[in-house]
């Protein structure tokens, strides 16, 4: 994007564009979000759409942006009303939100699990979504002093998108496989976490 808008009327405009690669992100392939295609449809001029992202590659990476908010929002309101008693079920019920977000929408996953090439997810980004798990984690059950935190959350994040992907990629969608194995291995990489001294 090409800068953040002053005037509401600008940020309205960068919804109205979003809100349109979304839909055909949702009814078509990544590579379908054009400039074009999504002027088109948020009826807006292509030279209104250059004004706040110069490709399409702005428009994904803008869009990148908004799931990862959307996600995180997601799992702080799901994991809120949830409580824990071991490390296996609270990353289970990490997982099973972001997989209910996935499933909710589907451009999200088309562009966040099924692309391999670019736009990727930053690493402030990542950090976005491990936050809500770390939080959620050390309230159900706590965390002994262990060496960065957010450091260890963002790799089991990094751990839980990536079998996701794989998954989604594997059986054309999200199943219960993903599921098992991504709760396995991030729960494994914690424990060998929590096993070495602080």
């Amino acid at each position: 994007m090409l800068g953040k808008p002053k005037q509401q009327r600008s940020q309205d405009r960068i919804n109205k564009i979003l809100d349109a690669a979304e839909l055909i992100l949702e009814q078509g392939a990544l590579s379908a979000v054009t400039i074009a295609k999504v002027s088109e449809l948020a009826e807006l001029k292509r030279t209104s759409t250059y004004k706040f992202f110069e490709t399409p590659e702005d428009i994904k990476l803008a869009l990148i942006h908004r799931y990862v908010a959307l996600c995180s929002e997601g799992l702080t309101k799901d994991l809120d009303a949830k409580n824990n008693l071991d490390y296996s079920s609270c990353l289970k019920d990490c997982i099973n939100s972001m997989i209910a977000f996935f499933k909710d929408r589907p451009g999200a996953q088309k562009l966040l699990l099924e692309n391999t090439v670019s736009p990727s997810v930053t690493s402030a980004q990542l950090h976005m979504i491990a936050a809500p798990i770390l939080k959620y984690v050390e309230s159900s059950i706590g965390l002994p002093n262990m060496f960065n935190k957010p450091g260890v959350f963002l790799v089991i994040t990094q751990i839980i998108l990536s079998i996701l992907s794989l998954n989604t990629k594997e059986n054309g969608g999200l199943t219960e496989v993903g599921l098992n194995e991504a709760a396995r291995a991030s729960n494994a990489y914690l424990l060998s976490c929590l096993a070495m001294p602080a």
